[in-house]
C-alpha cells in the first residue's frame, strides 16, 4: 500500500483525524458486513456476551456493560437486547437473565466466523507487535487527553 505522506509528512498529520478515518472505515466494515448476515454491531455485542456465560447473563449487567460501546446507549442497547429476544435468538426469563437459545447458538456461531474473518482482513500484513503499539499508543492519547475508553 502506498501510505499519504513521507515520514516526516505523517508526523504532522492530526491524531484526531485519522483516529476518526480508521474508526469510519473499521466500523463501517463491520457494520456492513453484519448487516449482510442479518444483524447489528450490537446485537452481535449481545449474543457474545450470553453464548459466553455458561448460565446466561442478567439483562441489566449485559445492557449496562455494552450501552457506552460507540456511544450505543442505554435505550437503544435495551432495544437491540429486545430485538435479539424477539428473533428467537435470545431468552429471557421473568427475572431478567438472558440465555442463548440453539437457534442463537447457530447464528452467534456464524456471526463469530464472520468476525474472525474480518479480523484477518483488517490485520493483513500488521504484525502483533505493530498491533499491540498502536493499541497503547491510542490509549496513551486517551489518557493525555483526559479522555475515558468503555472499561475505565
Amino acid at each position: 500500500m502506498e501510505y499519504t505522506h513521507d515520514d516526516a509528512g505523517l508526523l504532522r498529520q492530526p491524531i484526531g483525524y485519522w483516529s476518526w478515518a480508521a474508526y469510519k472505515a473499521v466500523v463501517g466494515r463491520t457494520r456492513t458486513a453484519l448487516a449482510g448476515i442479518g444483524t447489528t454491531q450490537p446485537q452481535w455485542w449481545v449474543l457474545a456476551q450470553v453464548a459466553g456465560a455458561d448460565t446466561g447473563r442478567p439483562r441489566a449487567e449485559v445492557s449496562r456493560m455494552l450501552r457506552n460501546y460507540l456511544d450505543t446507549g442505554a435505550e437503544a442497547m435495551e432495544e437491540e437486547i429486545d430485538t435479539t429476544v424477539s428473533r428467537g435468538w435470545i431468552t429471557e426469563d421473568a427475572a431478567g437473565n438472558l440465555a442463548i437459545t440453539a437457534a442463537g447458538r447457530a447464528f452467534f456461531d456464524e456471526a463469530a466466523a464472520l468476525q474472525r474473518d474480518l479480523w484477518t482482513e483488517r490485520h493483513e500484513g500488521i504484525s502483533d507487535e505493530e498491533y499491540l503499539t498502536t493499541l497503547k499508543v491510542l490509549q496513551r492519547f486517551i489518557h493525555n487527553t483526559g479522555g475515558q475508553a468503555w472499561h475505565h
